[in-house]
């Protein structure tokens, strides 16, 4: 019986080089091919009569061939592969450059069909480096003479050979396809059946049949989404939470302390989030404010709640950098409140109690926390490991990790009776539909304005020619005291090999891309621009506790300049800085551009962003432009989500989520559509009892996605 999870290994004509190439892209399985859906279309299916070939245009013709050629050229040393097919009404010359195996494949007489663009040479018009393909007796065509699929691509992994791969699969195997999607959803808004839907989205029949399949799979894959967090949802209701009631005058006690006012926002979203932790089902809210915004405080201020009701509270976060820093600006909040905390690293533990720091042993630290004599944790996602336990832990505060479900948090329980509350906070800006529908489990709260006393980053881009200027500014803010950022794409130059066919086409020659990196960068500056001025260098392959020593010499000003990759991305406070030079602007996203542009712009100093480009072509002007002209992260998001669509966004690749699901995350309506349908599916069967297929394929989807 033919069946979809046949490993690739298995189908006749995929070898191991293309095995490995297909496993890059997540394909195991015949399955996996069929779902490896086309990225656009090229309509070749109009095969014109060559004697209506024009130039300029993109064309399809069909007929016999009837000379082949192959020279070398003398001066340039390249390979010309010609030949000139005719039809009835006439003939035209086609010719292909540096690809001599062809001259063995397309013989005289046969019968091919060639797409192509028309170009002018001196001999007159010809088809430059057309499709090929031959006509077989049954006049099926794959690459040429229909609506032709393209898929996106890897390197040594082509559209042709993905046609030609998918093609037989399909014709073998869509008949197995089974229907997943409920009969009442197909009804209601007349889907393409299954069957029909997998031929048509990669063979169309016309684009009117390839975007009603594309439709389909667009819903399919987001309705398993939804389900997918609908379902956690549902599922953590089900369960109980520490109820931790608020005492009013503890918050006041706590925003009294401060040294600033809170703003509105973080007023609206700690009330938000100390009512949902007074009730006993888990709370599971998302935190979602600008770099700079106040995030911690508010997470600071759940935290002494919970505590105060008698429970404990895990703070994980990302990097050790941002525990050992979220460690030490908690202990400044908390430092009145008698609190006992634990910083939990790789190698160490420390404990904060009675105004002072302790070191002391990992293991130690992990007894203290089992017998309930640390109210407050604070480490990486290693607190979820084995040989972790807590007494009884009431709220996990997690830093830019939204996907943190039932299953996990059962890991930090010794018992099922009692979940812990979630409390996951982000500095990255999330456009409506992507929240409403990655995030659709987690209720919402939005830190909307900036600290009273922020100035405002002025952002620049800085042009070629002015960039002795730029360094002129730089030079002038470091003997005021002043930091000074400046970001690199790389560690360190990369180079790659280029084939050139100038004197001699055989010959390989080594040429380096100009991509600006960290140590290249590190060496001009410290050597030739700023050699009196004491300059640094930090990347992501250096050891936690040398990245460590690194930003407190920083931050305390013996550092004037530090070079870095995007390593200081995430949580870097470094109040003295004011610059923040970016090298290859062009190289990062808006959202990661954005959160750069926030380790600056810290204190009451006005701060500078200046964003430098090797590559000024119209979307990078465009979405420079887009960041100089706005300092609302949410703003920018969206821009994001218009300029480069959604598949690159915050890293939305990393989640696995399809990329077809990823283009409809765009459509506030179908996100709301899939959302309704969801839920309409759920409120009658909460655990999909009587779809057993759509069961099945939601949780393998929920575990492909890693959204946990």
């Amino acid at each position: 019986m033919l069946n979809l999870g046949i490993r690739i290994e298995e189908i006749p004509k995929i070898g191991q080089a293309y095995q490995k190439r297909l496993k890059k892209l997540g394909i195991e399985t015949i399955e996996d091919l069929l779902f490896y859906f086309p990225s656009r279309y090229e309509d070749f299916s109009n095969i014109i009569p060559i004697e209506k070939v024009k130039l300029g245009s993109t064309v399809c013709v069909q007929g016999k061939i009837v000379e082949v050629k192959h020279r070398r050229t003398f001066k340039k040393l390249m390979d010309i592969t010609e030949v000139i097919i005719e039809d009835q009404t006439g003939s035209v010359k086609a010719l292909w450059f540096n690809q001599p195996y062809l001259a063995k494949s397309l013989k005289e007489n046969d019968l091919f069909c060639l797409a192509g663009k028309v170009s002018l040479g001196k001999d007159g018009i010809y088809l430059n480096n057309p499709i090929h393909e031959r006509v077989n007796k049954d006049n099926k065509l794959i690459h040429t003479g229909r609506i032709v699929p393209v898929y996106p691509e890897t390197k040594g992994l082509t559209s042709r050979w993905l046609r030609f791969i998918i093609k037989p699969l399909l014709a073998n195997f869509y008949s197995k396809v089974p229907e997943i999607l409920p009969l009442e959803i197909l009804k209601k808004y007349r889907f393409l059946p299954i069957k029909k839907s997998i031929w048509q989205i990669h063979f169309p029949d016309s684009l009117e049949l390839a975007n009603a399949a594309k439709s389909r799979f667009t819903f399919e894959e987001l309705f398993f989404l939804e389900l997918f967090v609908l379902k956690e949802k549902f599922r953590l209701m089900q369960t109980k939470a520490p109820a931790c009631p608020m005492d009013v005058e503890l918050m006041k006690k706590f925003t009294s302390s401060l040294p600033f006012k809170l703003t509105d926002s973080q007023k609206q979203c700690s009330y938000q989030i100390l009512k949902d932790l007074e009730k006993s089902v888990p709370m599971s809210r998302l935190l979602e404010g600008d770099v700079g915004s106040g995030k911690t405080v508010v997470a600071t201020m759940a935290a002494l709640s919970v505590v105060k009701n008698g429970y404990q509270v895990a703070f994980m976060v990302p990097t050790e950098i941002l525990a050992k820093q979220h460690f030490k600006s908690i202990t400044e909040l908390l430092r009145n409140f008698n609190l006992k905390i634990g910083l939990s690293t790789s190698k160490e533990g420390r404990i904060y109690k009675d105004k002072e720091t302790y070191q002391t042993s990992k293991k130690s630290l992990l007894e203290d926390l089992k017998n309930g004599q640390i109210d407050i944790i604070i480490g990486t996602h290693s607190l979820i490991q084995k040989g972790v336990e807590f007494k009884q832990l009431a709220l996990v505060v997690i830093d830019e990790q939204h996907r943190f479900g039932v299953e996990q948090r059962s890991q930090l329980v010794k018992n099922d009776k009692l979940f812990p509350h979630l409390l996951s906070i982000t500095a990255t800006p999330i456009p409506r539909t992507l929240a409403l529908t990655v995030y659709g489990d987690l209720d919402l709260s939005l830190i909307k304005e900036m600290p009273k006393n922020r100035k405002k980053v002025k952002t620049v881009i800085v042009q070629p020619n002015d960039r002795k200027k730029a360094y002129e500014f730089i030079r002038k803010e470091v003997k005021e005291g002043k930091g000074v950022f400046v970001i690199c794409p790389r560690i360190e130059v990369r180079s790659f090999k280029l084939e050139v066919g100038i004197k001699n086409p055989n010959i390989r020659v080594r040429t380096w891309d100009d991509v600006k990196a960290v140590k290249d960068e590190y060496q001009k500056l410290s050597k030739d621009i700023f050699p009196d001025l004491r300059i640094t260098m930090m990347h992501g392959k250096m050891k936690p506790k040398e990245k460590e020593m690194i930003m407190q010499d920083f931050k305390k000003g013996q550092i004037d300049i530090l070079v870095s990759t995007s390593v200081v991305e995430v949580g870097v406070d470094v109040p003295r800085a004011t610059i923040m030079m970016i090298e290859g602007a062009e190289k990062f996203g808006l959202a990661q551009l954005h959160q750069f542009r926030g380790r600056v712009g810290r204190s009451d100093m006005q701060s500078y962003c200046f964003l430098f480009t090797t590559s000024p072509d119209h979307l990078n002007r465009k979405r420079l432009k887009a960041i100089v002209s706005s300092n609302n992260g949410f703003e920018l998001a969206q821009k994001d989500l218009e300029i480069r669509g959604p598949g690159q966004l915050y890293g939305t690749q990393q989640w696995g989520i399809p990329d077809i699901a990823m283009q409809g995350l765009s459509d506030i309506l179908l996100v709301e559509k899939t959302r309704n349908a969801a839920k309409k599916i759920l409120e009658n069967d909460p655990v999909l009892q009587n779809y057993p297929l759509l069961r099945e394929k939601v949780s393998r989807f929920g575990q492909r996605i890693h959204l946990e």
